[in-house]
């Protein structure tokens, strides 16, 4: 694994005394890649992913399915667009696929997509995997995933806890079918399932019986990414039963993917040009696409700026946003972009009015409390912001500088840094949990900032 360059305990959060102008390369997306591995692991022929992101969370991903017999073979261009980019050089990894086998043990880290989706992956192998991780992520749920694979005819050892550290006792082949399953505290529940579901005898039907499904993008990109290697899906969008996804049993065809970049990574650069009146350029942004953070462009447009599609000097579409030098409060549902919260807090913090940001009560379930994280960290600094049941209401306050804590959540890092724009004397405690899905970011917020005083 590769890790990121060493930071302080305490990184001294730049201030921008002027506007930021920058063209801002962003790394592949952590969702697509390691959504693609796991296809490709289950495809019946080799296949491509370029562009991969390189950081903790896909890097674990691929270092888990090859302890299952996967085989992924690294290769770098030097002619791609991306080199010389932290986390999505000119990359490309070939995966094989093989028989996946056991014993082993997979180190999921504190990444929910390898807590949740190689589980199902795992009753396809032959013996036992034993999943283990970071100590938070024995505190997130995966009940969700645990319950619907035993309904389905896998055997899983976790103490009755609903959460690692777990054991998946793989027998070759699963049955699947028909599962019932309460995804309200996560999507990664629904994707897990349909992911695998190809690879069962009877294929999966999904069907969430609790409250409101959060993150649905990140479903949708599912959906579209298994129909992308020749699985059939029928799911609410395209005329099928609400809150069901059915996968049919299937081969899976090996593709050569290029993965987009990370579009909710793009999101504290993006925030840069608001806060600071100026313009930012993401090369490669795409036109369509199932990532949530494509919703930056309508919610940071209402908060105060304007975005558009545009070709960079060499010929690439991108997307830039620019910054009026004013940052208005928003009344947002966030409940299929709860990624995106902690960055939206962060500029709410600096906003001229009042903000409140809704439907996304199963945040306080992710890498770590965000609601609670945000509110303690952004009223440290003189804010005032108070939880509600489903979100936080932000009023403006003149802040100061302090140290904003992180919690080992690579969010909570990013957004301290926004605020740190505006900011004088805000100290980030542990940016390198940065690494987790963004390479070195504080080398390219450096870059960033570089001619603007910062």
């Amino acid at each position: 694994m590769t890790e990121s360059s060493v930071q302080p305990a305490l990184w001294p959060a730049p201030y921008a005394s002027g506007a930021v102008e920058a063209t801002v390369t962003v790394p592949g997306s952590k969702s697509v890649t390691n959504r693609g591995l796991v296809l490709a692991a289950l495809a019946a022929e080799p296949g491509w992913l370029r562009r991969p992101l390189r950081s903790r969370d896909t890097l674990l991903m691929a270092e888990a399915l090859r302890a299952m017999g996967v085989g992924i073979e690294e290769t770098v261009s030097s002619s791609s667009a991306a080199e010389g980019v932290p986390g999505s050089t000119g990359e490309a990894w070939r995966v094989i696929p093989a028989g996946l086998h056991g014993p082993t043990t997979v180190d999921v880290g504190n990444a929910g997509t390898v807590m949740r989706f190689l589980p199902p992956v795992a009753t396809l192998a032959d013996g036992p995997i034993h999943f283990d991780g970071d100590p938070r992520s024995y505190e997130r749920p995966l009940h969700g995933v645990i319950d619907a694979l035993r309904a389905l005819g896998a055997r899983i050892d976790d103490d009755n806890r609903g959460s690692l550290p777990l054991t998946v006792h793989g027998g070759g082949a699963l049955d699947g079918g028909a599962v019932r399953i309460d995804a309200s505290a996560s999507s990664q529940f629904v994707s897990a399932l349909l992911l695998s579901g190809p690879r069962f005898n009877q294929g999966v039907e999904v069907r969430h019986v609790g409250s409101a499904l959060p993150s649905l993008p990140h479903i949708r990109m599912t959906v579209d990414m298994l129909r992308a290697v020749g699985a059939q899906v029928d799911e609410p969008e395209t005329g099928g039963e609400p809150n069901v996804w059915r996968v049919s049993p299937s081969a899976l065809l090996g593709r050569d993917l290029t993965v987009e970049p990370d579009l909710s990574n793009a999101q504290p650069f993006l925030a840069a040009a608001l806060v600071t009146g100026g313009r930012v350029t993401v090369p490669d942004w795409p036109e369509r696409t199932t990532q949530p953070g494509d919703a930056l462009r309508e919610i940071f447009t209402e908060m105060g700026g304007s975005c558009e599609f545009g070709l960079t000097s060499d010929g690439r579409g991108s997307l830039t946003f620019t910054g009026t030098g004013k940052i208005h409060g928003i009344d947002v549902d966030l409940s299929e972009v709860g990624e995106l919260t902690p960055g939206i807090a962060a500029v709410a913090a600096l906003a001229d009015s009042p903000s409140t940001l809704r439907g996304v009560a199963h945040l306080r379930l992710h890498e770590t409390d965000r609601l609670a994280a945000l509110t303690k960290e952004i009223n440290e600094l003189g804010g005032d912001v108070t939880e509600t049941a489903d979100g936080l209401h932000i009023r403006p306050r003149p802040l100061h500088g302090g140290v904003f804590h992180t919690y080992e959540d690579h969010r909570m890092a990013t957004a301290g840094s926004i605020i740190g724009l505006a900011v004088e004397g805000v100290e980030i405690e542990n940016v390198g949990t940065t690494a987790k899905t963004l390479p070195d970011f504080p080398g390219m917020w450096a870059g960033m900032l570089a001619g603007t005083g910062a």
